[in-house]
């Protein structure tokens, strides 16, 4: 399995995908060599690799179909066919040659910022790259702090990552994934606004631009202000105020949750990345809302994003939100 990325991630020099080991080795230790590029790589080899390390041609293709299993052309699973995605990930930089590294949606998926998909694996490698079946080439001169290994897969850094994504993703999708950078605490000490002054033009960068441009503003967001605007929202539409910053107590705990409907156990957080920015927060946060709605209590979360740009929708949510909690109650 893949290892997570650590919460204080830093691109590292590890061990490559292509290191080989020196000298020579007799056929009967043929198979101690793949049982140690297998266990680094997730049961994964390549066959310049085995030469490399001194297994001759003719121990290689004894063992195809018996103990190699071809994934692509030079490259096998050790003992069993491939079931895991960690192998596919690893077959397919091995695949792509020397210098290939995991990119765009499929590092992201490595690094847990998108969820997994069917979409074909994508590579991106100094130089053209032909792609292979279930594989996308991107011809992309990397440089060392734009690339790093993970669980000894070789990918792009979360930086990098980020800024390839924003040119193939949407705009929401670009979002969450940097949402999910921001949660897991997945710094670097290259930043995303520095690949931004490296790549000016760089396709994707307007998109990530204005999300981060957006992050500032609502980093700003007291909580005041996003007070004064639901309300203004809440009389706009004709919908009853809720006590603001309420207490209540389930189970022995006491919360203080900002708005507050009683009679229909109806709860209202107004979430700005000041005040629920960090990773404690966040988690502390998903805590509070299983702990009160195991009680029976219904939690929406409006952001300052939403309530600029989707007031009529959620004036509308609330709405039948409250009638449903006093048809329940």
């Amino acid at each position: 399995m893949v290892d997570e990325p650590s919460t204080n991630y830093k691109p590292k020099d590890e061990r490559c995908v292509d290191h080989a080991i020196r000298g020579k080795c007799s056929p009967r230790d043929a198979d101690l060599v793949l049982a140690g590029l297998a266990e680094r790589q997730h049961g994964v080899v390549a066959r310049r690799q085995l030469l490399a390390a001194g297994v001759g041609r003719r121990a290689i293709d004894e063992r195809l179909g018996r103990r190699l299993h071809t994934i692509h052309r030079g490259v096998y699973a050790v003992g069993y066919p491939v079931r895991r995605i960690e192998a596919r990930w690893m077959a397919a930089a091995l695949a792509a040659g020397p210098g290939a590294v995991l990119s765009h949606r499929t590092a992201a998926q490595l690094w847990n910022l998108v969820p997994r998909s069917g979409h074909r694996l994508e590579i991106a490698r100094p130089t053209y790259f032909r792609s292979l079946p279930g594989i996308c080439g991107h011809r992309s001169a990397l440089p060392e702090d734009e690339r790093t290994v993970v669980g000894g897969i070789p990918v792009t850094t979360v930086p990098r990552t980020i800024l390839d994504f924003a040119g193939i993703g949407s705009k929401r999708q670009v979002e969450r994934a940097l949402n999910e950078v921001e949660v897991r605490g997945l710094t670097d000490s290259l930043s995303i606004p520095d690949l931004l002054a490296r790549y000016p033009r760089r396709r994707g960068s307007v998109v990530l631009r204005a999300l981060l441009d957006d992050g500032a503003e609502a980093q700003g967001v007291t909580k005041s202000k996003l007070e004064e605007r639901f309300v203004a929202l809440l009389d706009s539409r004709g919908l009853p105020r809720p006590r603001f910053n309420a207490d209540i107590a389930v189970n022995g705990r006491f919360f203080s949750v900002d708005c507050l409907w009683q009679r229909e156990r109806l709860i209202a957080e107004l979430d700005g990345r000041a005040v629920h920015g960090t990773r404690q927060a966040f988690e502390a946060d998903r805590e509070r809302d299983r702990v009160l709605m195991s009680d029976g209590w219904r939690v929406i979360r409006i952001t300052w994003h939403q309530l600029c740009g989707q007031a009529p929708a959620i004036a509308e949510d609330l709405r039948k939100a409250l009638a449903q909690g006093r048809t329940l109650h």
